[in-house]
């Protein structure tokens, strides 16, 4: 029998922002300031300008001031940094060198971050194999939440982004179980509808009415018993692969964020994969953030 996750409250103290200045960056500015008022959080943008070699230089130590990628990079930090929406908010912006996911795991640490908020291009299939996939090793090695806002979502935003509908895919597995604390918590915090989806392909027609009502009962369970009290709950089972599926569901509901778990780089199931996995499928096709919680 499935034992009901507890209502556990999330706060968000300190969300990170990498930037890389692009459109995309843009795009998930607006999330993460909206956040950091809601939970009077820091906000930290940040940006982290590659090891890259200086061609035609002695290698040796390039003083870090001279470089242009540098300076530009404190520039642009510095406009951000003064944007009027940014001023009401408590931020420090963080400028470093080196490789990536090194940085930002010592950021991570060193200023206790437990929300990550960024932009991603969306790349799949062999574009993301050619140039990598940043979003997906953030999401798969950070050890907090992060909220991805793909290249679907719409760049013009008008008003604070707000987490209405909120679509929760599961499959019951301990990844997902993780992200549901975080899904009831946005659900209770907007007074919003929750909508609870679970898939399953290759089922004979004949038994798909078995199947269903025993995955609803799985989902119901999954509830804690006062959530009528802060939150509309729905649930909605198909018959259908997942990547696909998730993006027409949230199409469907006009859903407002997706809650979804993953699994750690390491697991095996992630190794033994292929590259273009469900969330990162997910994350270039939806038109609303993806907020991911490793497992």
């Amino acid at each position: 029998m499935l034992a009901t996750v507890p209502n556990i409250r999330i706060q968000f103290n300190n969300i990170l922002f990498p930037t890389d200045f692009s459109v995309f960056s843009e795009a998930a500015l607006p999330y993460a300031e909206a956040l950091a008022r809601r939970y009077d959080a820091t906000l930290y943008p940040a940006h982290v300008v590659p090891p890259e070699p200086y061609h035609g230089l002695p290698m040796e130590p390039f003083p870090v001031t001279l470089d242009y990628a540098w300076r530009a990079a404190e520039e642009s930090l510095g406009k951000l940094a003064g944007l009027d929406d940014m001023k009401e908010i408590h931020h420090q912006v963080l400028l470093k060198q080196g490789p990536l996911w090194d940085v930002l795991s010592a950021m991570i640490d060193k200023y206790r971050v437990d929300l990550i908020v960024l932009g991603s291009h969306g790349r799949t299939g062999l574009s993301r194999l050619a140039m990598g996939s940043v979003a997906e090793e953030i999401y798969r090695r950070a050890s907090c939440p992060v909220l991805c806002v793909g290249p679907k979502v719409p760049h013009e935003t008008k008003q604070s982004p707000e987490f209405r509908r909120i679509l929760f895919p599961t499959d019951f597995s301990e990844a997902s179980k993780a992200a549901l604390p975080y899904a009831l918590t946005l659900a209770e915090e907007s007074q919003a509808r929750l909508i609870l989806l679970h898939l399953i392909p290759l089922v004979p027609v004949v038994d798909r009415e078995a199947v269903k009502a025993e995955a609803i009962r799985k989902l119901k369970a999954l509830i804690p018993p006062d959530a009528s009290s802060w939150c509309s709950v729905e649930f909605d089972v198909r018959f259908e692969f997942p990547a696909e599926a998730i993006v027409t569901a949230a199409l469907r509901h006009k859903a407002d964020v997706i809650v979804m778990g993953v699994q750690h780089k390491d697991h095996p199931r992630v190794v033994s994969h292929l590259p273009w996995a469900t969330a990162t499928e997910v994350l270039a096709r939806a038109s609303c953030p993806v907020l991911t919680v490793r497992g």
